[in-house]
């Protein structure tokens, strides 16, 4: 092996060491000997070649300045920005304008869609849920995934359907982050609404679906388990009206030997409202 031989491999074993010590690219454009150039050489080699960098790289431009928007005009969420709210509506679309504009915090931000009701406004049974789900958020509309199914076979059954005699809503009109359960200051925020929802509507009676719907409507802390099947006085502007606890068709689906206590309460429901027509 001659000298250049030698020199070749010395240089391509340096190279393969610069390479596994993490020295994998130029700092330079132009390749600089710091063996034999003098260091006030490589400084003036190194600014020439920044500036002929700087020269044919465009500057970077700083953040674009962005208009503010006016500020928009909403209720505040909050139980009594809520009432008032909700008080000064007077018809179910009035109403249902005044919850598009209520900022309802962060359960309003998470969701897709209100979800305000379905079925036959002014009809005499009123079904109140508790909030919405997955399905519910994307449609807009209470009660349309597996739950719903299984709630319009149940209403079918017992002569009953939200094409003829029924209107549905939910305590909460968003659905919540994730599906969790609603705290007491969102049932709050929301409670003023569905009232007024009631009261608008003006059912003969009301099936409570839910612990959180009974509790709420009712102002109660017992559980669903104990109020079910007891027909109750729900007060709504001075007016009292009949109001029934049911367990939630999510629930059912959950826990089905419990449908036969459900089947049982719309059936009363069936035969109070024949009582109520005639």
């Amino acid at each position: 092996m001659n000298a250049k031989d030698t020199d070749t491999a010395d240089h391509k074993a340096l190279l393969a060491w610069q390479i596994a010590m993490g020295a994998d690219e130029a700092i330079d454009d132009a390749v600089i000997d710091r063996f034999s150039t003098s260091v006030a050489s490589v400084a003036s080699a190194g600014q020439a070649a920044a500036q002929a960098k700087q020269s044919t790289t465009p500057l970077t431009q700083g953040p674009k300045p962005v208009a503010a928007r006016p500020v928009q005009s909403i209720a505040g969420g909050s139980a009594e920005s809520a009432t008032t709210a909700a008080q000064a509506a007077q018809t179910l679309a009035e109403l249902r304008e005044a919850m598009q504009n209520f900022d309802g915090g962060l359960l309003k931000r998470s969701a897709k869609n209100l979800v305000f009701s379905d079925g036959v406004a002014g009809a005499p049974v009123m079904i109140v849920g508790e909030a919405p789900g997955a399905d519910e958020d994307r449609e807009g509309k209470p009660f349309v995934g597996v739950s719903g199914q299984l709630l319009d076979k149940m209403l079918v059954a017992a002569d009953m359907s939200r094409e003829t005699n029924v209107y549905i809503s939910n305590i909460l009109p968003w659905r919540p982050l994730g599906n969790r359960a609603p705290d007491d200051a969102v049932t709050a925020m929301c409670l003023p609404f569905i009232r007024r929802h009631i009261e608008l509507a003006r059912p003969t009676m009301v099936l409570m679906l839910g612990g959180v719907s009974a509790k709420a409507l009712l102002g109660t802390t017992e559980g669903i388990t104990r109020l079910r099947g007891k027909w109750k006085s729900l007060s709504i502007a001075g007016e009292n009206i009949p109001a029934l606890p049911i367990y939630h068709p999510a629930y059912l689906l959950r826990q089905p030997h419990l449908k036969g206590l459900a089947w049982r309460d719309f059936l009363a429901a069936k035969h109070k409202l024949a009582d109520t027509v005639s």
